[in-house]
């Protein structure tokens, strides 16, 4: 899996500093190693291979009912704790489920950094989650009502192309300074209010 070194987050900062020296937007960088743990999944899983192991348990083998119940516990346990500490329990998620979670952790971290707070509501937030090999940009109210959404997705695919890659930094480097170039034509510094946020990207 990808990894951000400490200069990879400094560059990405910069990038950030440099963009934002050219609007009154904000942009805010967030990475996931993933947008969830899918316990429930592998809960899930776990509980319907341990219901129906018993029936091939009683045609295969002569154990007893209390013995055949003991199995089942056991491996609905060996199984929980496989696929819970396995990447094979994201593989078993649907690809749709998987990119629900991922854009609920995109939205989740839109409020969390406090995106919301600027008042001319020129906020975006830039977010990649590597499990999922998901890409976002979640723009504010202020710059989605002047831009569409579609143009955002030059930045998101420069992430996803280089995320394929194992260059984070790069695609999160590209991405700002195309998020700033938009914000900049549409905000240009003095329409707002001023840098409110950290200049760094979040690795959560």
């Amino acid at each position: 899996m990808a990894h951000l070194s400490m200069e990879d987050q400094h560059r990405v900062s910069a990038a950030i500093k440099a963009a934002e020296a050219t609007t009154a937007g904000e942009i805010v960088c967030v990475l996931a190693r993933a947008s969830s743990d899918y316990t429930s999944y592998a809960t899930a899983c776990s509980a319907l291979l341990a219901l129906i192991a018993p029936w091939f348990l009683i045609a295969l083998t002569s154990l007893s009912v209390h013995e055949i119940f003991l199995a089942q516990i056991v491996i609905f346990v060996v199984l929980l704790l496989i696929l819970s500490e396995s990447p094979l329990s994201r593989v078993l998620v649907p690809r749709r489920a998987r990119r629900a979670q991922a854009h609920r952790a995109a939205m989740e971290q839109f409020m969390i950094r406090g995106m919301a707070r600027k008042q001319n509501r020129a906020g975006v937030l830039i977010f990649v989650s590597l499990t999922e090999h998901y890409a976002r940009i979640v723009a504010d109210d202020g710059i989605a009502s002047k831009v569409h959404q579609s143009v955002w997705q030059e930045a998101v695919d420069a992430l996803l192309d280089h995320m394929r890659g194992g260059r984070i930094a790069d695609g999160f480097v590209i991405a700002v300074e195309k998020c700033g170039k938009v914000l900049a034509a549409h905000f240009p510094p003095g329409t707002g209010d001023k840098d409110q946020l950290p200049d760094r990207i979040y690795v959560i």
